[in-house]
Formats: C-alpha cells, sequence, structure tokens
C-alpha cells in the first residue's frame, strides 16, 4: 500500500457500550384515592389502578443477594400509596406525572411507563386513564 492510499484509510466509528438495563414492573396496583374534577369526586374516595414499568441500569458487580443493591419495587410502591393517601389530585395526567417522578428518582431507573386507570369513572366501562412514557434526560 502506498503512503497515499494509507491516508485514504479511514477509521471505522466507535461503538457505544452496550448499557445492561433490566424491567422493574408493579402489576395492578389498586389504590382507593380523592381523584377527579367534579365536585362529587372530591367528596368521597374512588379505586384507580396503576401499572408502573421502569427501565433500570444493572447493578455495577454482583448484587450478592442483597436489596440494597437493586431499585426496590416495595419502596416505589409505598410512596405511591403515601403519595395517593396525602392528597386531592384532580387529573389522572398529573397523578401519573407525579408516579413517574418518583420511579425517576431513583439513579438508576432510566425511563418510567405509567398506566393509571380509574375504574369507577365512567359507567359500562371497565376503566378510563392514561398511559405515558418519561425518560430521564
Amino acid at each position: 500500500m502506498t503512503r497515499m492510499e494509507h491516508n485514504k484509510i479511514q477509521s471505522l466509528p466507535r461503538q457505544e457500550v452496550a448499557v445492561a438495563t433490566h424491567t422493574i414492573f408493579i402489576s395492578d396496583l389498586v389504590v382507593d384515592m380523592m381523584i377527579g374534577v367534579y365536585d362529587f369526586e372530591k367528596l368521597k374516595s374512588q379505586p384507580v389502578r396503576l401499572n408502573i414499568e421502569m427501565t433500570v441500569l444493572d447493578h455495577v458487580g454482583p448484587i450478592n443477594d442483597d436489596y440494597h443493591n437493586v431499585v426496590c419495587y416495595e419502596t416505589i410502591a409505598n410512596t405511591v400509596k403515601k403519595l395517593v393517601q396525602e392528597e386531592h389530585i384532580n387529573l389522572v395526567e398529573t397523578l401519573a406525572e407525579k408516579v413517574s417522578e418518583i420511579c425517576l428518582d431513583h439513579q438508576r431507573v432510566t425511563e418510567a411507563k405509567i398506566k393509571v386507570e380509574k375504574l369507577s369513572a365512567v359507567k359500562d366501562a371497565a376503566s378510563v386513564g392514561i398511559e405515558i412514557t418519561r425518560i430521564k434526560r
């Protein structure tokens, strides 16, 4: 190969290192809470079902069967339960955003998918609600 040919060789782009992740989920968490914009909804709690899915960066090093080395789904669930007991929330959209913030507050959670369903809001419907996905930037 001549010197001129050698100068025409371009380096291949660097490959990004794959990030290892896993998914943690909390399925069908049903809570009674004060939610809704109508006056009658501000007088009585109603059932709401939450489904939470989190993309989590894998722990660096061995887990060693120690819950301190994982994102604890019980901690997330208990924080959500505390939230819904503390305040009236008007919109399912607001509740979904607040739950996503709880999830994304954890250092290793990179994405949160939240589904909120009001179970008794519309007659003849099993549920109504919203599903959002939020990514940590």
